[in-house]
């Protein structure tokens, strides 16, 4: 008998390829997880891709039976009709946020035991009067935590984000030693997290070369390096700063374990170069568990049935990985 409470699936934007990967996901046999999102949404994936499953409401995650071939669905938002596939769309992004926060607060009240997050448009949101930049923002906010980060990981490179959805312009002036301390913090955790005892941190410089000595800039000088000499007095394993051209090439050949970038396409493309399918996005920080495939809504297939799920089902896994750390269980057997 599996104790642990089971794992939301978040279906993210109606309008994108999340009901589809999620639908394909939980086709899947031995996928104990329930779907927050909406009944009309997911019965119409269904039936467009022909899967031949049934949808099964339920009021909450306990009363979750994990058939084979059923998708079980808290409905936390009222769809009356599918909207329309491949375009930006206000009901999608008021049904994406509202199923994001009922997730939380079942994550919060221990009914689920982590949260799996499908892809959500930052547009559809903004036009709904949602003023998030993204999960990160209200996986925060709504689940009561200080600080957070993002941890992009694969099977080849870990990176956490000193700064995430802001411009660049002002994700320099975010990069303070406060947020390099915390990422860096966090990053240990996230290492610790994942079964690495103690994690070794290489934090990336924020200009050419890592500043040249100051030549190209001051701010590794200034706040990066005293940030890490903060941290290895607290007992972690953390080095640099690195030139950001060179230290993922050291961290896929073994040299560190997670790297910490100071914005975000300096931590995302080295991470989404190596495979979407395989990268996953973890957010550090929570008093849950939250991850999420690694790539956006792809309105240009939506409802083609060409969605690969790869990445969430990776998002899963890794989902599993660090619940049973945390719990000190083993793993759970999954049938593909």
């Amino acid at each position: 008998m599996n104790n642990i409470a089971p794992l939301a699936i978040t279906m993210g934007d109606a309008s994108g390829i999340g009901p589809e990967i999620v639908a394909k996901t939980l086709a899947r046999r031995g996928e104990r997880a329930v779907v927050f999102g909406s009944r009309v949404v997911m019965e119409d994936i269904v039936r467009r891709l022909g899967l031949h499953m049934a949808i099964r409401l339920i009021a909450g995650p306990g009363e979750a039976q994990f058939k084979d071939r059923v998708i079980e669905i808290v409905e936390v938002t009222r769809i009356e009709v599918p909207p329309p596939l491949g375009v930006v769309n206000a009901i999608a992004g008021q049904a994406a946020f509202d199923t994001i926060v009922a997730a939380i607060d079942a994550a919060k009240a221990g009914e689920v035991s982590g949260l799996v997050t499908a892809p959500i448009n930052k547009e559809a949101m903004a036009r709904a009067g949602i003023g998030y930049p993204g999960h990160t923002e209200i996986l925060a906010e709504y689940g009561g935590a200080e600080r957070v980060a993002m941890m992009l990981a694969n099977e080849e490179i870990r990176t956490v984000l000193v700064t995430i959805h802001t411009s660049l312009r002002r994700a320099i002036d975010q990069a303070d030693f406060d947020a390099q301390m915390a990422a860096i913090r966090l990053a240990h955790e996230g290492g610790r997290a994942l079964g690495i005892a103690s994690p070794r941190v290489a934090v990336a410089g924020l200009n050419p070369h890592a500043g040249e000595g100051g030549l190209f800039g001051d701010e590794e000088i200034r706040i990066i390096r005293p940030a890490i000499e903060a941290a290895r007095a607290e007992g972690i394993d953390a080095s640099g700063p690195w030139p950001g051209d060179t230290v993922y090439m050291q961290a896929r050949k073994g040299r560190f374990d997670i790297v910490v970038a100071q914005y975000h396409d300096q931590g995302l493309i080295p991470v989404k170069y190596l495979g979407l399918e395989e990268g996953v996005n973890i957010t550090l920080g929570l008093p849950f568990v939250r991850t999420s495939p690694d790539h956006g809504t792809a309105f240009d297939i939506a409802g083609q049935g060409i969605a690969d799920p790869a990445s969430l089902q990776t998002a899963l896994a890794y989902a599993r990985r660090l619940i049973a750390a945390q719990t000190g269980t083993k793993e759970p057997e999954r049938t593909v």
